[in-house]
């Protein structure tokens, strides 16, 4: 007799567990130049709307060169490539006639900051919540960001420019919003690299459930289909694709960037390999599949980054363990190691890697924590043009360990 109390009670905690589910996006107060403040729920540039969703740019690289002058160098006398010629123009290093300073590429989840500060034009500053700062500049994600769409939990949706923004405070969201809008979680399949399961952008643009998909029938008749009524999408040639519907129908579709050559790529994220991006070219085919609210990511799951520590190997043997700064460059566990792995791009954070082994000059294999493995080529991160790895030890003289002497890094 005391069963059917007890189910009952279980039914109405999971139940309003579930109504105060998080939903994993970005969520924040934002101050206005003129001195409003808004609060909800935000979908950043169009395609960013979660936690693990990337602030793409240029940031300020951190002086290593007094780090440099106490280093113990171990390199080869080897000439390397160091500059880039693009309509008679060098870029890189010394004799250059187009200087990046000391800026690098960086990349960082929406996750790791605190606050986001206007700096003005593309510039901006992320507080981490570690307290660090790191500085962007000229970067699209945010002086060019397409449009800034805060859904007010008093007011609704509001539509703000980059100008109009003072700064944001991140912070863990209240409750799922209950507006329908799921992420997109499926399988794709490449022609090459295998296949990625995880969260899904397609064309860098569409992530909600009700987002369309756009293009023509046979006919010329226009058709927008909400993704939340599609099982699965596969690409016919490089002008058209075949939509399969829940209810079992299909489609041919084209003359649309969503299903077309001029489709800017299928992103696939996941926690285990970072983030993909697979051009039209490369993809063949994505099923959608149901969300695994286990996996998405909260605020909370984000440290603000730790600093890198680990074990290289040099190739005669030698051994130097410590805090680690990767291409002389990547000190912590939110940045990337970037490249192309057999056609698409890569780009996998460090907190995602359990080590990095020199293939050759122009590649490494990166194991990630669960065992998968990728031969990175086409980057700095991963062959001769790296900076070099600085290991800094807890107490001791920091060591530069050159490309052409590297052998294999272990991530503790």
């Amino acid at each position: 007799m005391r069963t059917l109390p007890l189910l009952l009670v279980a039914f109405v905690i999971f139940g309003a567990e579930h109504l105060l589910a998080e939903s994993g996006r970005l969520y924040g107060k934002l101050f206005t130049t003129d001195n409003e403040v808004f609060e909800g729920w935000i979908r950043w540039d169009k395609n960013e709307a979660y936690w693990d969703d990337l602030i793409d740019g240029t940031c300020d690289q951190k002086p290593k060169d007094e780090i440099k002058s106490k280093a113990g160098r171990h390199y080869r006398n080897k000439e390397r490539r160091t500059t880039v010629s693009i309509f008679g123009l060098k870029f890189g290093d010394e004799g250059s006639s187009v200087s990046f300073g000391g800026m690098s590429t960086c990349q960082i989840a929406f996750g790791n900051v605190r606050t986001l500060l206007n700096d003005g034009e593309g510039d901006g500053t992320l507080v981490l919540k570690t307290g660090d700062e790191v500085t962007f500049s000229s970067s699209a994600d945010l002086g060019s960001v397409r449009e800034i769409l805060l859904s007010d939990i008093k007011e609704g949706d509001i539509y703000f420019d980059w100008e109009d923004i003072e700064k944001i405070d991140f912070m863990k969201e209240p409750k799922d919003p209950s507006d329908g809008m799921e992420r997109l979680y499926g399988r794709v399949s490449t022609r090459r690299a295998g296949e990625f399961e995880g969260w899904v952008e397609w064309d860098v643009d569409e992530v909600f459930s009700k987002d369309d998909l756009d293009g023509e029938e046979e006919g010329g008749r226009t058709r927008k289909v909400t993704f939340d009524r599609i099982t699965a999408i596969e690409r016919r040639s490089s002008s058209s694709a075949s939509i399969t519907l829940k209810d079992g129908k299909e489609m041919i579709l084209r003359n649309s960037n969503d299903v077309n050559s001029e489709n800017r790529g299928i992103v696939v994220k996941s926690a285990e390999f970072g983030r993909v991006k697979i051009s039209w070219d490369d993809f063949e085919r994505v099923e959608f599949m149901p969300v695994p609210t286990a996996k998405l990511p909260k605020y909370q799951d984000f440290d603000g980054g730790v600093p890198i520590k680990g074990t290289v190997t040099t190739e005669d043997g030698a051994q130097y363990s410590g805090h680690i700064a990767w291409d002389d460059d990547e000190e912590y566990t939110w940045e990337h190691i970037n490249g192309e792995y057999k056609g698409i791009e890569m780009d996998i954070p460090f907190s995602a890697i359990a080590s990095i082994e020199k293939s050759s000059q122009r590649g490494a294999t990166v194991t990630v924590k669960n065992g998968s493995s990728y031969l990175l080529r086409g980057s700095n991160d991963v062959d001769e043009d790296n900076k070099g790895i600085l290991i800094t030890p807890d107490n001791g003289k920091t060591e530069e360990v050159d490309w052409y002497d590297f052998a294999k890094l272990v991530v503790k």
